[in-house]
């Protein structure tokens, strides 16, 4: 650590306000075209907004208001999205409008000849992309129909002699997430890929020949999370997957792949057991090495021009959100800031295994008081990470953390079907979605039952896959909780198929192998709806009304069920909230009922 960054790091108490509203750290890192330079997105002492990062070290200056930055070619001068608009902000800090509209702009994209800002917006009724001259003017569209409106997962590539944009679209079919290419200067879009499912934004050669990404196949299981390394001729539209021992982690479609060595080798990040790395592997395949080895949970990468460089935003267990850079000649990473706060009483948890019903093993990761005495008896929960083809990182994951410092064992499990574990493990939940999950739950619960330090009670959380886990748990394993918070989930999954948003419609389809109507056996294993009369533990269900992702009216029924049936539950429901929250205040009301919820079913027979 540079002797700069010494001393600026602040200790903050560990309470559910300020998890809720001291969000200081770093959330996105863009590298300069030359290397030189890293553009910050974070929230700091000094407010919050894009800051100035020399990669060599040295102190942050505060560059601009607004993120989303993505840079110019001359590495001194980037664009950013500030209240609903773009602006393009020079080396001083001078800032000029690009746009001047009521209309949504996102996901900038500068081109290489440095003339013209892509971007994506719904002004059209769809996710299409746009351009606007660099010093501002009209925007033109480009796209038609590229992608609905509440799918913006994507940014759009330009081809390094500007002429062309790539970008995903499911124009050709709803259930599709093709690559297309358009011509800038016509506005003509051809379709490349035919049979993958994209789950990254693709990346160009140098020599504008190839596209490289993650992806998926359409005709199999969508692992997403866990995909192929996938590189695509733009001439011919040869689609090839590059073998290898291992695959990439898109994580929730964020991630980047990256050519280096003179687009002779091709680098991606993968997910191993809780901790990314950043991997390596020859541009036409063969044995994947692994270049950097600190592990803990990145967000996504951003490479130099050349290649030869790549920074990050990593996390651990301990240490909050900070910006580090990798000179990809080798070595150690770098860290660069040190924009985030430590969390008093934060620890790094245990990692262990735990058998589940069936003889398998699974990860997880215990949390004990700060000063945890063998000899007395504490309350326990299991936590149920959210995604369902995810996993469980070795982050800043400070719920678990605050209820650790109250006085709670908190174990958290990579159930099977997550990523991190080869594809293999995946596999087990194929058409078996929220049942052996369920049971690896549940073996959880009764692994913590057999510590002397657990006071007999367990509890179980989760939102979104980890709030569908955790009523699956509970309805499949009647009697081991004694207490379930479910939070933003699904218990019906073919009701679901129906009024889902069109990421969450895909989600499930693939995930079932089909809709409803033709994979009935499927549905019906998954289905925790039909299982909650075998529900014995109280229970706290929490959804948010504007969600579309887990819809809304998954927690009507369930709690019109829960009512009909007599159980002993709790409801909350909070207006206008989407599937992540966006108000604190609504976040810190969660969190507290749940705490509460929990400390009234749990307690009972520890020592303090």
């Amino acid at each position: 650590m540079g002797h700069w960054l010494l001393g600026l790091l602040q200790v903050v108490p560990l309470t559910i306000e300020n998890i809720q509203t001291r969000g200081r750290g770093a959330f996105e890192a863009v590298l300069s075209p030359d290397g030189a330079t890293v553009a910050v997105v974070a929230a700091a002492a000094e407010g919050r907004g894009v800051f100035r990062v020399p990669s060599l070290g040295g102190p942050p200056i505060h560059w601009a208001d607004g993120a989303g930055p993505a840079w110019f070619p001359d590495s001194r001068s980037i664009v950013v999205s500030r209240g609903g608009d773009l602006w393009r902000v020079d080396w001083t800090g001078a800032a000029t409008r690009l746009t001047t509209d009521s209309l949504d702009e996102r996901a900038a994209a500068v081109s290489p000849d440095g003339r013209w800002v892509a971007f994506y917006s719904e002004r059209s009724g769809w996710q299409d992309i746009w351009i606007v001259p660099a010093d501002g003017g009209t925007p033109r569209r480009l796209t038609d129909r590229a992608m609905p409106a509440d799918d913006p997962r994507f940014i759009p590539a330009w081809s390094p002699d500007s002429r062309s944009i790539a970008y995903v679209s499911n124009r050709a079919g709803y259930w599709s997430d093709d690559l297309w290419v358009v011509d800038v200067p016509s506005g003509r879009s051809r379709q490349l890929s035919r049979r993958l499912m994209a789950s990254t934004t693709p990346t160009w050669s140098s020599d504008g020949t190839r596209l490289a990404l993650l992806a998926t196949q359409k005709a199999g299981y969508w692992y997403e999370d866990l995909a192929d390394l996938v590189v695509i001729d733009v001439r011919t539209a040869v689609e090839r997957v590059v073998p290898m021992q291992v695959h990439g982690s898109d994580w929730l479609h964020s991630q980047r792949v990256g050519w280096s060595d003179g687009d002779r080798r091709l680098l991606f990040p993968y997910l191993e057991r809780g901790d990314f790395h950043v991997w390596s592997v020859d541009a036409r395949g063969g044995v994947a090495t692994r270049v950097s080895h600190h592990g803990g949970a990145f967000r996504p990468l951003s490479f130099s021009a050349k290649g030869d460089r790549v920074v990050y935003v990593r996390s651990t267990e301990t240490d909050g959100p900070d910006v580090f850079l990798l000179d990809l000649i080798g070595g150690s990473p770098r860290r660069l800031t040190a924009f985030a706060d430590q969390w008093a009483d934060a620890q790094t948890p245990e990692e262990i295994a735990f058998r589940s019903h069936d003889g398998m093993y699974i990860q997880g990761f215990l949390y004990r008081p700060k000063e945890f005495d063998s000899t007395r008896r504490y309350p326990a929960v299991v936590q149920v990470h959210g995604g369902g083809t995810n996993s469980y990182l070795r982050g800043r994951n400070l719920l678990e953390q605050y209820l650790a410092s109250r006085g709670y064992l908190v174990l958290a499990v990579n159930y099977r079907g997550g990523s991190g574990f080869g594809r293999a493990f995946q596999d087990l939940a194929i058409n078996d979605w929220a049942n052996g999950q369920a049971r690896d739950a549940a073996a959880a619960a009764g692994f913590l039952r057999t510590l002397p330090y657990v006071n007999g009670k367990v509890g179980i959380y989760g939102y979104s896959y980890g709030g569908i886990t955790t009523m699956a748990a509970i309805a499949r394993e009647p009697g081991v909780f004694d207490a379930a918070v479910p939070m933003a989930g699904i218990y019906d999954f073919g009701d679901a198929y129906g009024n889902a948003d069109r990421l969450g419609r895909i989600f499930i389809r693939t995930g079932h192998g089909g809709d409803p109507a033709t994979r009935r056996a499927t549905y019906a294993v998954s289905n925790t709806l039909a299982r909650i009369r075998h529900v014995t533990t109280p229970v706290l269900i929490i959804h948010g009304e504007a969600d579309v992702r887990a819809p809304y009216r998954q927690y009507q029924m369930a709690v019109d069920t829960l009512r009909i049936l007599g159980k002993v539950f709790e409801a909350k429901s909070y207006p206008g909230e989407p599937h992540g929250f966006r108000s604190a205040a609504n976040r810190i009301d969660m969190y507290q009922r749940l705490e509460r919820f929990l400390d009234r079913y749990l307690r009972g027979g520890e020592a303090g």
